[in-house]
């Protein structure tokens, strides 16, 4: 069982980067980025059912997810930090594991929160979750942007990513934050783009109620998927000390 895929090996880096997709991502979202930020070994997350575990089934509950990831993900022994990065659903599993990380006594040196809604401003139900079929998920990703239209009308590529990308879209849509989490520790960076359609202002803004550290949002130029045309690249390497 393969968690993550470490993007460029870079042992002797100062920092690790954990980079969490969205629903229906993969590690291959994150491909360019061991070489833009040289002082980080970059890792991407591998959810079940895709990529080298494309044999496994889908997740259905983000909560037992992130559970299972933060076995697996520990910090690392020589006690270099670790950062996480999250986008969209992949920030609220950032989150997840930053409180079972914290609950153990360890903590994520800084977490980013990119395109998503603060974890409490998103509560879901069983009845959202299935009420979401194919066809609704579909209509949400041609909405969303993120993904080439022509792969979208291609029935063999929906016949090989729907069944978990669905999986990930109800995951989401039943989540529900726990009404008793402690703030985190850690700061907490938020970035959300100027004309994302999904992330209101305010649902983002709420993620500094999530720290007791630090916090700070930036607005960049783009929609939901702003930064699969410019990526935070610089942003990142500024506030989470490398350089940039």
């Amino acid at each position: 069982m393969v968690w993550t895929t470490v993007v460029e090996p870079r042992p002797f880096a100062a920092r690790r980067l954990v980079c969490f997709p969205h629903a229906g991502g993969s590690p291959h979202f994150f491909r360019t980025w061991g070489k833009a930020l040289p002082d980080f070994e970059v890792h991407a997350v591998c959810y079940p059912a895709r990529g080298e575990r494309i044999a496994e089934p889908p997740a259905t509950d983000l909560r037992q997810l992130a559970r299972d990831l933060a076995r697996e993900l520990r910090p690392l022994p020589d006690g270099r930090p670790t950062v996480f990065f999250g986008h969209s659903m992949g920030a609220t599993v950032a989150y997840e594991v930053a409180r079972i990380w914290q609950a153990g006594g360890a903590r994520p040196e800084h977490l980013f929160a990119s395109a998503s809604r603060a974890p409490h401003t998103a509560q879901g139900s069983p009845e959202e979750a299935a009420a979401l079929d194919d066809a609704k998920v579909l209509d949400i990703l041609r909405r969303l942007g993120g993904t080439e239209a022509e792969l979208l009308d291609n029935p063999l590529f929906l016949e090989l990513v729907m069944p978990y990308v669905s999986a990930d879209f109800r995951m989401v849509a039943g989540y529900t934050a726990p009404v008793d989490a402690a703030p985190l520790d850690c700061p907490v960076t938020v970035l959300l783009g100027d004309a994302d359609g999904r992330v209101r202002v305010e649902q983002a803004e709420a993620w500094r109620e999530t720290t007791r550290a630090a916090f700070e949002r930036f607005t960049l130029p783009g929609g939901h998927f702003y930064l699969a045309d410019e990526p935070p690249f610089a942003l990142i390497g500024r506030v989470a000390g490398g350089r940039g």
